[in-house]
């Protein structure tokens, strides 16, 4: 299964007493392939860096770099999809490329590409992904 994990999920799944936990822990152990790119690497590092314990977004891109599970993506064609914060148009982006089952984001931004028939993007939040997560 590919998954792209909007910045706001993967720093709520890093945390360790996080209910969201399980949805890192599952990429840990091979259950889905997350789906990344440049843009997005810079993103979690910008986000874990101002959030989260030192040396965390350290630790985390070296998991990517060494996991079998990690799919690089290029995009091809932007859709711009999402006016009210353009910058969240990579996540969208990323999905559609990589053909993704779910992009995973707790941003409200996203409810209009929810409502996009085409491109057909399944965006769900973190506490929908949790449930799928641990029945993997």
């Amino acid at each position: 299964m590919r998954v792209v994990l909007d910045s706001n999920v993967l720093l709520v799944a890093l945390g360790a007493n996080s209910r969201f936990k399980s949805i890192w822990e599952s990429f840990i152990d091979g259950k889905y392939q997350l789906v990344i790119a440049d843009e997005i690497i810079y993103e979690y590092q910008e986000i874990l860096t101002q959030h989260s314990a030192v040396g965390i977004a350290e630790k985390v891109t070296e998991v990517f770099i060494e996991s079998p599970d990690i799919i690089f993506q290029n995009v091809y064609y932007k859709w711009n999809l999402i006016t009210t914060d353009p910058d969240d148009n990579k996540f969208f982006d990323i999905a559609v490329a990589a053909n993704a089952d779910y992009l995973v984001t707790n941003d409200a931004h996203f409810n209009t590409a929810k409502k996009s028939s085409f491109p057909s993007v399944k965006i769900i939040s973190a506490e929908e992904f949790l449930r799928i997560a641990e029945h993997l």
